[in-house]
């Protein structure tokens, strides 16, 4: 009974983590970047004092804080073997980042620049009005502003689904 309790558990843990959203967010204004996966993990990328760049993770309630400028990765020695698998990815691999950058979906795009030449604003004018119709929100200013707003989401399915299909 406690077997087809868990096993029930189980399925439903695994449908849950294949539909969960994943986010990745870019704001400039707010100075906010993180990627996060809904009700169970956020990293997010801070300033610190000491260290260039540290790595915020929320898993479920704990905080960790990782700072990968400070260790140094060793590299790998090449074989000689290992070429004709380097050039099956190449071919391969840029097909299949295509179709995994297709199963992304913009939720929100914010564009909203000043390039600091009065002439050169004046010329993108025209150019963001027409992208305003079709794709975001896009705007010149004449006010030394820049902002940029990116928020994606994809759901793990999507991934598996794009690896899947030809």
């Amino acid at each position: 009974m406690y077997l087809i309790g868990f096993l029930i558990l189980f399925f439903f843990l695994i449908i849950y983590l294949l539909m969960v959203p994943i986010v990745f967010c870019i704001d400039t204004q707010t100075n906010e970047y993180y990627i996060k996966i809904k009700g169970l993990a956020k990293v997010s990328v801070e300033g610190d004092a000491r260290s260039v760049l540290r790595l915020k993770m929320n898993v479920f309630f704990f905080k960790y804080y990782f700072y990968p400028l400070k260790y140094k990765f060793k590299e790998k020695k090449k074989n000689s073997g290992d070429r004709n698998m380097i050039e099956i990815i190449k071919k391969d691999g840029f097909r299949k980042g295509i179709r995994i950058l297709k199963s992304f979906k913009v939720k929100k795009l914010l564009l909203d620049i000043d390039t600091g030449d009065c002439i050169l604003n004046a010329k993108l004018f025209p150019v963001f009005a027409l992208l305003n119709y079709y794709v975001g929100n896009f705007s010149v200013n004449f006010e030394n502003r820049n902002q940029m707003v990116l928020y994606i989401q994809n759901r793990p399915i999507n991934i598996i689904k794009s690896f899947i299909n030809i």
